[in-house]
């Protein structure tokens, strides 16, 4: 059982990008990472019974075919998904059930506040439905009825062809030459998987890829010459037979329908239920409120649970119980009713178990079984004899591609050899976002170009981001932009870093792989021309626990303070944020404190928008015993951070109060500064009064510590006093501590006791 778990603990993540069927994707993607994350808890439970060992392997195999359809939907190919949308939501409708029947086995199984979970998840997979896009559900229609026509190849069936592609294309959004080269590699691969394993897919798929190459060029042009048409909801294909023009309206009702489902959605979760009306275990409006002997209500189902669990306690207080007797709570269940009534609410009985779902056929459920459904499809020529060569070169003759291409007056004015250079492998393995390893070999402009291409894509495409190779894309990207210091190419620089950077960013383990080398190349550039790229890649960096003190070694944190000290603002407040997420690392705290750095911040203390970050990172240095120093050697430091207590937010406050509360709990000697820097009594009444929970439990604390200062001062002063003090000595001290004319209650022990003696 525990191979089980691990199992599903360590298969890959679920993708975020789906090609087709987005909506239907994301939403069994939810369940399933729903489901993962408390499968360990679910196993840790250990059902020892022969039905519970059996539900938690069904859940386990549920989850692994769940994540395989959907990392097919993410890397399959758009068109061949399109056509078996019937056979994808199906897919989908069986994962559903088969997590809804393994989760009600296993709820009875397992510890009531676990089953509270498996009960929520179970409810929202009841209420789930997985519709297609009509988009998509209209591209697949069109490509399918192609390929039933099982027509002879003709002029007609060549225009049928075309119509259909241009269709399904615009649908897919298969509209450039990159994303054409995507489709064909897809359609590749899966060709490579499916081998002579299944004929009827191959023979599909085939023909798809025959499609494809043989309308590429005119795809890319029709989809640029009717981009206006598009947006105004039509486009038209001329034919020259019958002059026929096909309008087509975009069909946006299921856009609007899924909207409105949203819209109503959220009105409906911002009907908050009374918390009293809520089971204390479920936090679930109560079908069944029954009392206990501590006198709480809970939902019947959920307390029995409890109590069946061998617990004798109230779950709300914790107190022993005299007894587990349950009483219905009549008054409390009309409340809930009336409540329901007004706002259309249904409660459903949580008691009620789903019926025995019926058991799948497996032949149905393996991704290959996808093409099964096709198996009735004639198709309009023979494709026994085309091999996947032969795809490169079809249509690519000038007499019969301008032939079929002059009738329909759709002539692009790409010439062959534009499209044969498109076709070229060359061409294609600079769009291959797979691997950057032959960079190095290609001349130094050709590699910019790639480096501009693939930076452009990946922009757009964050699946190529996850799919790609963090090794071996870190690799050659940082050997170009050290080859481009080294040529002092400004250009290529700014391109480098920018590729870098979006990878990063898209792809979070990918710092994982960055060295000390990159770090110190990265530490170079700061103060540069290209500072702007290098700070976002810090910055996107510095959020990393694990990149933080490896930025310290790399000397990166002296050039910083640099820039602190230029009046180049954008800089500086980027600068600032760095140093803020570096500060909560201790080997970046001793770093900045060795550089002298305090000083730098006072200044940013003042200004609104970076105060908040400065204040964080003080805070965080206080750790550090010469930081402390140097907090309150530097001037005006204390002063400023006292002054934001009046002018900063509730969450300025209290970073203000945390680091004021740390250097006088240290020293005596820092209490007195405190004081004498600045009149803080006025803020500290305030904030102790006006400020947030957890800023007037500061303010209280700092008034305690300088009021015991106040007060060891003068019983030190009495000891050293060999005379009884004056009554205008008296009246002095008096007058100190008291604010606004008022005296301030936390200084109540005064020293008039004392003129007593």
């Amino acid at each position: 059982m525990g191979t089980d778990a691990a199992e599903v603990v360590e298969t890959p993540t679920i993708p975020s990008f789906f090609k087709v069927h987005h909506m239907m994707c994301t939403e069994l993607g939810k369940f399933v990472d729903r489901i993962v994350r408390i499968f360990p808890e679910i196993e840790a439970a250990r059902p020892r019974c022969d039905s519970g060992i059996k539900a938690l392997c069904s859940l386990n195999n549920a989850i692994v075919k769940a994540k395989s359809l959907l990392q097919y939907c993410s890397e399959s190919s758009k068109l061949y998904l399109a056509i078996t949308t019937d056979a994808i939501v199906s897919r989908c409708q069986r994962s559903k059930n088969l997590f809804e029947q393994s989760l009600c086995q296993i709820q009875s199984m397992v510890p009531v506040m676990l089953a509270v979970e498996i009960s929520q998840i179970v409810d929202d997979l009841r209420a789930a439905n997985f519709v297609p896009d009509k988009f998509e559900e209209e591209a697949g229609k069109v490509v399918r009825e192609l390929l039933q026509r099982g027509a002879a190849a003709s002029d007609s069936m060549e225009y049928a062809e075309m119509k259909a592609l241009q269709i399904a294309a615009s649908r897919l959004h298969i509209s450039s030459s990159k994303a054409i080269l995507i489709e064909q590699r897809s359609i590749r691969k899966l060709l490579e998987k499916v081998k002579d394993t299944d004929q009827q897919k191959g023979k599909i798929l085939k023909y798809l890829l025959y499609l494809l190459r043989k309308y590429a060029n005119l795809i890319i042009r029709e989809q640029t010459d009717n981009t206006t048409d598009q947006n105004e909801g039509s486009f038209a294909v001329n034919d020259p037979c019958t002059n026929f023009v096909h309008t087509h309206s975009v069909d946006v009702e299921s856009h609007r329908e899924y909207k409105q489902y949203e819209a109503q959605a959220d009105r409906f979760s911002r009907i908050i239920p009374p918390e009293e009306y809520q089971c204390p275990i479920s936090s679930r409006l109560m079908y069944d409120p029954v009392v206990i002997a501590s006198g709480q209500t809970f939902e019947r189902i959920w307390i029995q649970k409890w109590f069946d669990d061998g617990n004798n306690t109230c779950p709300k207080t914790k107190k022993i119980l005299s007894n587990l007797s349950l009483t219905p709570n009549a008054v409390m269940k009309d409340l809930i009713s009336k409540w329901c009534r007004k706002y259309g609410i249904t409660i459903q009985d949580p008691s009620i178990q789903s019926h025995v779902l019926q058991s799948l056929e497996t032949s149905s459920t393996s991704i290959a079984s996808l093409g099964s459904s096709m198996n009735d499809l004639r198709f309009p020529v023979d494709l026994s004899n085309i091999s996947l060569g032969s795809l490169d070169t079809s249509y690519t003759s000038d007499a019969s591609r301008n032939k079929f291409l002059d009738g329909l007056n759709l002539i692009p004015e790409q010439t062959i050899d534009d499209l044969c250079q498109y076709q070229s492998p060359t061409d294609a393995s600079k769009m291959d976002l797979e691997s950057l390893s032959n960079l190095a070999e290609l001349d130094w402009e050709s590699q910019y170009n790639m480096v501009e291409e693939m930076k452009n894509n990946l922009r757009c495409d964050d699946l190529a981001c996850l799919s790609m190779s963090s090794k071996n894309f870190i690799e050659p990207v940082t050997k170009f932009v050290s080859c481009a210091r080294d040529l002092h190419d400004i250009r290529a620089q700014r391109a480098g870093f920018q590729l870098l950077l979006t990878f990063l960013s898209k792809k979070r383990s990918g710092t994982r792989y960055l060295n000390e080398n990159v770090y110190s190349l990265l530490s170079l550039f700061i103060n540069s021309e290209v500072t702007k790229e290098v700070l976002d890649i810090m910055e996107v960096l510095s959020g990393h626990d694990s990149c933080r003190s490896k930025i310290a070694a790399s000397g990166a944190l002296a050039s910083f303070l640099i820039i602190l000290d230029s009046k180049i603002k954008d800089f500086q407040e980027q600068v600032i944020k760095i140093l803020r997420n570096l500060s909560s690392s201790n080997d970046a705290c001793s770093n900045l404190v060795s550089l002298e750095c305090i000083p730098k911040f006072v200044p940013f203390l003042q200004d609104t928008t970076l105060a908040r970050h400065c204040l964080v990172m003080l805070r965080n240095l206080c750790s550090n015993q010469e930081a402390r120093i140097s907090i309150t050697q530097t001037a005006g430091c204390i002063n400023s951070i006292a002054t934001l207590l009046e002018t900063g937010s509730y969450e300025d406050q209290e970073h203000a109060l945390a680091i004021l509360l740390v250097l006088c709990s240290q020293r005596v000697e820092y209490c007195h500064l405190v004081m004498d820097e600045c009149d803080i009594f006025p803020s500290l009444f305030d904030v102790s009064v006006n400020g947030s929970e957890r800023g007037k439990a500061s303010a209280f604390e700092l008034l305690r510590l300088l009021r015991d200062t106040n007060s060891n001062d003068d019983e030190q002063e009495c000891f050293q006093s060999d005379n009884v003090t004056s009554d205008d000595a008296y009246q002095e001290k008096k007058s100190h501590k008291k604010l606004f004319g008022v005296k301030f209650p936390i200084f109540s022990k005064s020293s008039a006791p004392k003129k007593k003696k």
